[in-house]
């Protein structure tokens, strides 16, 4: 099933039918440990509509939400943080917290910096390296319990973290910083370990890069990576959290503005965004 943060109202897609939920908050919605079982009671009482009910859909975060996200959890997203930062000295760093017990984790945006599918994404004016980071994103309970997951973009400038690894939060928060959606895919189970991320950049109606991994090479457990995140903070309406990236365009690729990004998640969908 499929859940759509839309203009109108909530969205469920189950089997190709759409059911509108209306006078619903996103927050409280979503943040339900058995939300399968409500969305399943929910589509017996609520009545069909058609496809129309997915014009003007809204990223899949609510306003009392955060976006965390992790790094350096996939080997190639190491090789590439270590490439960048080796002038400034800050490649072992990368390699420390990828065998490290501890990972990275970081705060990556509140709501308003976050966009949706169809929507512009930003890089930064002061930036000249930049790269969007495909994420299999998951949608967290107040308990910490993982009950739905999205596609998501964390943009990122390469040349500003690369600079120095304590530039961070500058590299990776700013208007535009990051992309949701389409949907939050609700799953009676954990995703299959051959869940694919692909990623296709096209520029002037060209392909300009395209790549692909299996979430099974992210290094942690997705539980693991949700319990560092929940240590010592509370998340009264539940949290979204991007698990890294391992899809990581060479030092001779930066984004340009005009060009079109697409991530698509097995069984999520498409994530699309132009940057501005």
């Amino acid at each position: 099933m499929k859940l759509y943060r839309t203009k109108t109202g909530i969205v469920i897609e189950k089997d190709d039918l759409f059911y509108l939920v209306q006078n619903e908050n996103w927050d409280t919605f979503i943040n339900d440990d058995i939300l399968i079982e409500k969305i399943e009671d929910l589509i017996l009482v609520v009545k069909k509509r058609d496809r129309s009910v997915l014009e003007d859909i809204l990223a899949p975060i609510g306003s009392q939400q955060e976006l965390w996200a992790c790094g350096v959890t996939y080997l190639r997203s190491k090789v590439g943080r270590q490439e960048e930062s080796k002038a400034s000295g800050g490649a072992d760093f990368y390699g420390k917290v990828y065998e490290a017990e501890r990972p990275e984790v970081f705060f990556k945006s509140t709501t308003h910096r976050v966009v949706g599918h169809n929507a512009f994404v930003r890089i930064r004016k002061d930036s000249t390296w930049d790269v969007p980071e495909p994420e299999l994103t998951l949608v967290v309970s107040s308990s910490g319990k993982i009950v739905g997951y999205t596609i998501g973009n964390d943009m990122s400038s390469r040349s500003i973290e690369g600079e120095n690894p304590l530039y961070l939060p500058q590299a990776k928060t700013y208007d535009g910083c990051a992309a949701l959606g389409p949907c939050i895919y609700i799953a009676d189970g954990p995703l299959d370990s051959n869940t694919t991320i692909s990623l296709v950049i096209n520029r002037d109606n060209k392909k300009v890069f395209e790549g692909s991994i299996a979430i099974s090479q992210i290094k942690r457990t997705l539980q693991e990576l949700v319990s560092f995140v929940y240590r010592e903070c509370s998340f009264p309406n539940g949290c979204l959290i991007m698990t890294g990236t391992g899809i990581v365009p060479g030092s001779d690729f930066t984004l340009k503005s005009g060009d079109e990004i697409n991530i698509s998640i097995d069984n999520i969908g498409t994530l699309s965004n132009t940057v501005q």
